[in-house]
């Protein structure tokens, strides 16, 4: 058995050796909940290594620093939302169906217990370039799927195909957190069902690409 197989315990026993593969989840579970629940500023690697029962010295095995646990934290959050969404447009041609499915990709996200969407929109740790281009990346690649089919079904051009998809991410984003600090008697069902239904009333004002251009305001 060598160290690149399992984890070496160098401190006292505190559970039984794992995979590196099972322990490195073990410890991103166990990360994601102190950073959701302390914030990046106020979380200690200490706390963490608590947190999965393993020695620090174990923890720093898997990740040099609390930054680099951070960051590979928010890349699998930012991976799983982008997915959620990618599913949401795939899952149907029906574009009215699209935009519903992609706005309950965001709640479904934010409502996740995890609270991983804490990581990814409201991260105390957005000065950090790392951070940011990762935050900002879901945002866009979100967009880009999103005004693909928008396009396709318009025949706007690239730029405002994107800028009506950043402007859906956005109040799909911003509502679904909204509703879930609001803890009010708005199930999510019928939260989705609002969201999606304004969302929808404003991209189906556009025509269809072989139907001609929307018409201009005066």
């Amino acid at each position: 058995m060598t160290t690149e197989q399992y984890d070496v315990e160098v401190a006292r026993p505190r559970g039984a050796r794992l995979p590196r593969v099972e322990r490195r989840a073990q410890l991103l579970d166990s990360a994601l909940e102190v950073f959701v629940a302390q914030g990046y500023h106020a979380a200690a690697m200490d706390d963490i290594a608590d947190r999965a029962g393993v020695s620090k010295p174990v923890l720093y095995q898997h990740f040099p620093g609390k930054l680099e646990l951070y960051l590979a934290l928010l890349a699998d959050s930012c991976t799983s939302i982008t997915d959620k969404c990618r599913t949401a447009l795939e899952s149907t041609d029906d574009n009215k169906e699209r935009v519903a499915r992609t706005v309950a990709a965001f709640y479904e996200y934010v409502a996740s217990e995890s609270g991983a969407f804490r990581l990814v929109f409201e991260s105390d740790l957005t000065n950090e370039p790392a951070v940011r281009e990762m935050v900002d990346k879901v945002t866009y690649d979100c967009a880009e799927m999103i005004a693909v089919v928008i396009g396709d079904d318009t025949g706007l051009p690239e730029k405002a195909s994107r800028l009506l998809a950043v402007s859906l991410v956005g109040m799909a984003q911003v509502s679904s957190r909204f509703w879930l600090e609001e803890d009010g008697d708005l199930a999510q069902a019928e939260a989705v069902a609002l969201v999606a239904g304004l969302a929808w009333r404003g991209i189906r004002g556009y025509p269809k690409a072989d139907e001609g251009k929307p018409e201009q305001p005066e």
